[in-house]
């Protein structure tokens, strides 16, 4: 498998080297020079196929051999060993559940992979691995759990003080052992540029082997493609010949992974793409003009990025043609006042709690049904992250019928281990030469 960055097509590593160097010096983002369509008799008979099967199948296809077969399949078995579900709905769609991981968020796909990718490839004697990631609620979690106690690694989290939740705040910063956690007080924006200039920065990166758990590692992207197969898999046994996928949408790597699942072979009819008030794309995607702004805070806290990273890999999968791309991609933005109703019309309808991402998405598919009515295809809404982790947003009935998971109980109690930094980069790389 070779790739190449964005800002430079001639450029050629393996991915090995893209894993380890996850940015380029030239600060794009890697991608894959070829994406291997996946066998026609594969696809047509995907139902019979199980989430491993299909995960094993896909990440093979795209790799090209960067990880010989066996290794391959017991580090899938090893990461991906938790459902999936697509869940059918009263009013006709389906949410497909991506929290039934440790971390209870779909972020455990691209983490769980991404640690044993680095774990294989890490050879004895080696110097360790620093991995920097910035998250705005759940990657952070997700990428603690996946390398808690992987030797031969050590993880610095940085996380917008204020701005995750509760929940996810006890998963960044209770683990204590080779996981750090840094509380910068800015934003997610903030959080991300840090990274990304230490990326670039010539006195960390002779003293450190960086590299970054965000999705901005195509070692991320790559595992989150397998549950849009698999929901396919689910949709085909259920007799659905169309889907039309809603993906609430932040940092873009989530639906940036479906749209390379699609290059793939996977026969999507449309994505939308559900953003909160950050609506970079949304009004990229009517007007034509791509301007980065300023995050806001919202309940969709994960989502709240107003510079998506990943945004670059997707118009580079359309040629920058953004006409092309609007044929695929539709955009739709919601406010937190829409979002909670939301969780109260899901909840009335089918007692079933979504969390504030997942009510987004579902907000996607009805916007879509109201300017496509009598729309076939199976409407599918991800839901991204177990609606324990935002306790804030919910109220009266809807807050009772909240299960709280047991990886969460063990949490409470445990002490905060946390530094806390303004969103400054000399300040940051202080702390990391002198810790």
């Amino acid at each position: 498998m070779k790739l190449y960055s964005t800002n430079n097509p001639i450029l050629e590593v393996d991915f090995k080297e893209a894993v380890f160097n996850s940015l380029p010096q030239d600060k794009g983002l890697y991608m894959p020079h070829a994406i291997p369509r996946l066998d026609d008799v594969f696809i047509s008979n995907i139902g019979q196929y199980t989430l491993p099967e299909i995960a094993f199948m896909v990440a093979r296809n795209v790799l090209q051999g960067a990880i010989p077969d066996f290794d391959l399949h017991t580090i899938i078995n090893d990461a991906i060993n938790f459902p999936a579900p697509v869940v059918a709905l009263e009013d006709g769609s389906y949410v497909l559940e991506l929290f039934h991981g440790p971390s209870l968020a779909f972020k455990d796909f691209g983490a769980r992979f991404m640690s044993r990718v680095m774990s294989y490839f890490l050879e004895e004697g080696e110097k360790e691995l620093h991995v920097l990631v910035a998250t705005s609620g759940d990657t952070g979690g997700a990428v603690a759990l996946g390398f808690l106690g992987v030797a031969g690694t050590k993880v610095t989290i940085l996380y917008p003080k204020g701005k995750v939740s509760p929940v996810q705040e006890l998963q960044l910063t209770t683990n204590g052992h080779n996981i750090h956690a840094i509380e910068v007080d800015g934003t997610f924006d903030d959080c991300q540029a840090l990274v990304k200039q230490a990326f670039t920065d010539a006195t960390l990166n002779e003293k450190f082997r960086l590299t970054s758990a965000n999705s901005i590692n195509i070692s991320r992207l790559i595992p989150q493609t397998f549950y849009y197969f698999n929901a396919w898999s689910q949709l085909r046994r259920l007799g659905k010949t169309e889907v039309i996928f809603s993906v609430p949408s932040g940092n873009f790597g989530n639906i940036g992974a479906g749209l390379l699942a699609w290059k793939m072979g996977l026969p999507v009819k449309q994505f939308i793409a559900a953003t909160n008030a950050n609506d970079t794309v949304p009004v990229f995607l009517e007007s034509g003009v791509y301007q980065a702004k300023p995050s806001v805070q919202t309940w969709s806290n994960a989502m709240d990025v107003g510079n998506p990273s990943n945004w670059v890999r997707i118009m580079n999968l359309f040629n920058n043609d953004r006409d092309a791309l609007k044929d695929l991609v539709t955009g739709y933005k919601f406010g937190d006042d829409e979002t909670v109703s939301a969780i109260e019309q899901i909840f009335a309808a089918n007692n079933y709690v979504a969390c504030p991402h997942t009510a987004i998405a579902w907000l996607g598919v009805q916007r879509w049904k109201e300017t496509y009515a009598g729309e076939n295809a199976a409407m599918v809404f991800l839901s991204t992250a177990h609606p324990c982790k935002f306790p804030d947003v919910f109220k009266g009935e809807i807050a009772s019928a909240v299960e709280i998971p047991e990886q969460v109980k063990e949490l409470e109690g445990k002490p905060k281990q946390a530094i806390s930094l303004p969103a400054d980069f000399e300040a940051f790389k202080r702390y990391l030469l002198e810790n």
